[in-house]
């Protein structure tokens, strides 16, 4: 077996995939962070797209900026701490290989302002993000010394430095059509980079790609109020194709000074989002219950390649969704108490890679607000997420059969905190 016949054609399928697609640190399915708000965590974002409490709601449906009969601003972080776990890992080599965990935090910050011009139109601007991931594996990780010998990497080309983050501007603007109807929408401007090393050994690099690039989606949403205590919101997120640019380093033979997409740009489309909400406070009680499904089109996914024709790698992800069901009991004047689960399905679907731990997970969340002075609020939320072991087959050259299988299992904490005014 030559190195050549190793890497040829699927190094970058299997490496590049890492960059822009995995989800070590996303806080959802796939590599959606589903982190807008501190206030949404604590209630794992049910009825986020119309319940209103801050200028956030414009992340998830613009149309309810009408809801608010003031200015309002809003900012906050969450944190995401997630913990992956590779173990019964076995490398075609026969050389042993070691289980593997990677633990880190990131945090995900947001802010967000509505001004109300009248009784019928609001303007809103933001910036959150929804996709990103953080993960490393350690270059030695599944070295052996006879493995560049027989032409073989180490078990690392499969994991390595995998860096992605998103950050998206958006403008809103909403118009209340009568007492029951509101509409509203705006662009969105996503811009995203990357990091991506992977090694064949330790200081034998075969990829290293740091990119970014900037794509325009757009958003649409309506809100209808049967009353005072009961309202729905349903809007749709359109996510952009981004082209990819920086510089780029792929060398599967590992040949001196050679660089297989020079000049070239990955086209990286993002998944488009629909979601329904629903909120009903029980009429002279000081509890509301609030729900939302969401549907996520990952099926964008089902090959990735370069804008000069280059095929890199078959996906064949599918369409998820999430459905979340939570509970807002009104204490009093000043506090505000919050709870939630959410029911998250996985993107892949017989595809899988250790570099991709996804699979189906439950959130629990929990949370409060505080509010102060009148105009001042501050909120807190609290999420674990469980996810589920998925076993993983693994090859570079799909005319070699499977080189690795693993199992995976990712695991993650997620708190926030949001100050909110109103003027």
């Amino acid at each position: 077996m030559t190195t050549s016949r190793l890497y040829k054609k699927t190094l970058l399928a299997v490496a590049v995939s890492s960059l822009t697609f995995a989800s070590q640190h996303a806080a959802a399915a796939g590599f959606q962070l589903n982190s807008q708000s501190a206030t949404g965590l604590g209630r794992a974002f049910a009825g986020d797209a119309v319940i209103a409490d801050n200028a956030s709601v414009m992340a998830r449906n613009a149309a309810a900026m009408t809801l608010f009969d003031s200015h309002q601003f809003s900012g906050g972080v969450n944190y995401i701490k997630t913990s992956i776990d590779v173990k019964d890992v076995n490398y075609f080599t026969g050389a042993p290989v070691q289980d593997a965990n990677n633990s880190s935090g990131t945090p995900v910050p947001n802010i967000y302002y509505i001004h109300r011009l009248n009784d019928k139109w609001a303007l809103g601007a933001g910036i959150y993000s929804n996709f990103g991931t953080n993960n490393n594996f350690d270059d030695s990780w599944g070295a052996n010394s006879g493995n560049l010998a027989q032409g073989v990497p180490n078990a690392s080309i499969f994991g390595g430095t995998t860096e992605i983050s998103s950050i998206n501007y958006t403008l809103n603007a909403a118009y209340r059509i009568n007492e029951q109807w509101s509409v509203g929408g705006g662009i969105d401007i996503v811009q995203g980079s990357g990091k991506l090393i992977r090694s064949a050994a330790p200081g034998v690099k075969a990829l290293d790609i740091e990119a970014d690039g900037v794509g325009v989606g757009f958003n649409l949403g309506t809100v209808f109020e049967y009353n005072e205590n009961n309202r729905f919101g349903f809007a749709y997120h359109y996510s952009p194709e981004i082209k990819a640019s920086g510089d780029m380093y792929y060398n599967p033979t590992l040949t001196p000074g050679a660089n297989l997409i020079d000049g070239q740009k990955l086209k990286l489309s993002l998944p488009s989002m629909a979601e329904f909400s629903g909120y009903h406070r029980i009429e002279d009680t000081k509890f509301a219950v609030h729900y939302s499904v969401q549907w996520i089109g990952w099926s964008v996914f089902d090959t990735l390649e370069t804008d000069g024709g280059v095929p890199i790698k078959d996906y064949e992800w599918k369409d998820g969704y999430h459905a979340a069901i939570g509970g807002t009991y009104y204490l009093n004047d000043e506090w505000t108490l919050r709870a939630g689960y959410m029911y998250d399905t996985a993107a892949q679907d017989q595809l899988t890679s250790i570099s991709v731990p996804d699979s189906d997970r439950q959130w629990l969340s929990a949370g409060f607000g505080y509010n102060f002075k009148k105009h001042h609020t501050v909120d807190f939320g609290l999420t674990y997420l469980m996810g589920k072991d998925v076993k993983v087959e693994e090859t570079l050259d799909p005319t070699k059969g499977t080189m690795l299988t693993a199992t995976t299992h990712a695991n993650a904490w997620l708190a926030g905190i949001q100050y909110s005014y109103s003027f």
